[in-house]
């Protein structure tokens, strides 16, 4: 090799030394960047070249190092396991905070709960068989039911309002996970672009794995890796995402708990009427408590519960109503109803109190007086007996109590996966400033050296072209 050659050599490690100081404060500059990917220079030798004529013969060193790229320190099947993390955890996250909202409305146990209504209201009825027809018994009975009725409206409405806020949620969920896949598409151009063209497209390929992770946790979807560098994104089996172009996802079916039109459900903006069946993420988690009851508890958690408020709300009206048409008012009524509902109307939404004084309240079995207090005992013991209201209530608490708890541990464990897979995945993928510290210092060593070596071919050349010839003059 020559004395230029050798210049070239120094130039080159030169070059590559700067390149690796370079890359070691990039990765130093986003230690604590979101979503960052630790790169290395990938470098290789140059070769010798081929020598041929009379002095081929010997060995030869060879001409340098030669930087081939930056490479990204990732791994797709770590980035694959952060995705499905992720995806079960917006699932179990999102039904675990639903589901606590809803056991949180039933008020249990509390004074503002139907359990604590329904025991004021059995020990009225008590008041009412010791004085029967007097006005301030009376009173207090008519204020005990009406507050009943007012606690099992108010948990129904509950429930409505949380349904209609998942729902719109949910449609607010869906464009952003629109919005993401038109997003990842538009990285996969510039990716491409940029890798045909020789360029890096490290910090890129973090962002669009991002916008990809977030996908994930929105609609459980996962990622298929091109040749191109772009990537291909499944959300139901199929392609949201397909190199450059995107597909719309939509939210369709009923608009309220209960109302016209079929179950809520995901579906391809070109493809109207058929269902995506998604697995995972926030919109998996809503669109399941979105759903209308089922036999078997199969349903929707909070359509199952507005279906239990109302078959409360018409064992409770059926109960006493059945006790108290057989007795007669003091003012000698009969066959008279103390709860009633509104036809076609939700039974918890619609109950009512009937009679407005004591005239309208059976407290007597009929011909025994106007001082006769049996039938209104009996009403007060409809409380206590099997199969009463209260035992029924008393089920649909515990069987949500029981919902929402399973619901929190699966949050707790889809949680410990999630954290689980990012810090097997940080392991290797974040800086280390430890590591990037040593990469620092001997790049710059080796930048010290490359810069000695080419002073040395630099000084040698001086002596050849400038001094050569002049001894003995």
């Amino acid at each position: 090799m020559s004395t230029f050659g050798g210049l070239n050599t120094a130039y080159l490690g030169l070059t590559a030394a700067q390149q690796g100081i370079n890359v070691a404060g990039q990765n130093i500059a986003n230690a604590g960047t979101d979503g960052y990917t630790r790169q290395r220079i990938e470098q290789s030798a140059v070769g010798a070249p081929a020598r041929t004529g009379l002095f081929s013969a010997g060995a030869q060193a060879g001409q340098g190092v030669s930087v081939d790229g930056i490479a990204r320190l990732g791994n797709s099947f770590l980035d694959a396991g952060v995705r499905s993390g992720a995806a079960q955890a917006g699932y179990a996250g999102y039904r675990s905070t639903e589901l606590q909202q809803l056991e949180g409305s039933l008020n249990e146990p509390g004074p503002a709960g139907i359990s604590t209504a329904l025991q004021t209201f059995w020990s009225s009825w008590q008041g009412v068989s010791n004085h029967p027809g007097e006005a301030a018994p009376a009173g207090v009975l008519l204020q005990a039911g009406t507050s009943l009725a007012n606690t099992v409206s108010a948990g129904y409405k509950a429930l409505d309002s949380q349904w209609t806020r998942i729902r719109g949620e949910a449609q607010t969920t869906v464009a952003t996970l629109n919005d993401a896949a038109a997003r990842v598409a538009g990285f996969n151009a510039t990716i491409r672009s940029v890798t045909a063209s020789g360029g890096s497209a490290n910090e890129i390929i973090d962002a669009r794995n991002k916008v990809s992770e977030s996908i994930a946790s929105l609609a459980g979807g996962t990622v298929r890796d091109n040749a191109d560098g772009t990537v291909d994104v499944f959300v139901g089996g199929n392609a949201i995402v397909s190199g450059t172009s995107h597909r719309d996802l939509t939210l369709s079916g009923q608009a309220s708990m209960g109302g016209p039109g079929y179950a809520v459900q995901l579906e391809w903006a070109d493809r109207p009427g058929v269902a995506v069946p998604v697995d995972g993420g926030k919109l998996a988690g809503a669109v399941s408590l979105l759903a209308p009851a089922a036999a078997g508890g199969a349903g929707g958690t909070i359509s199952e519960a507005a279906d239990s408020y109302n078959a409360f709300a018409a064992k409770l009206m059926n109960d006493v109503n059945a006790v108290h048409r057989t007795g007669q008012s003091t003012a000698g009524a009969s066959n008279l109803d103390f709860f009633a509902t509104t036809p076609g109307a939700p039974a918890a939404l619609s109950l009512s109190v009937v009679p407005t004084s004591a005239a309208g309240i059976a407290t007597g079995n009929p011909g025994s007086g106007a001082l006769d207090g049996k039938i209104a005992d009996a009403v007060a013991q409809i409380g206590i007996g099997q199969g009463s209201p209260d035992a029924l209530w008393s089920g649909i608490v515990t069987r949500i109590g029981t919902a929402s708890q399973s619901a929190q541990q699966h949050q707790q464990l889809a949680d410990a996966a999630s954290t689980a897979a990012v810090g097997q995945r940080s392991s290797g993928a974040s800086v280390s400033l430890d590591e990037e510290n040593i990469s620092l210092l001997s790049n710059q060593h080796a930048y010290q050296a490359a810069a000695r070596a080419m002073t040395a071919v630099d000084e040698a050349l001086d002596v050849l072209i400038n001094h050569t010839g002049l001894v003995g003059r």
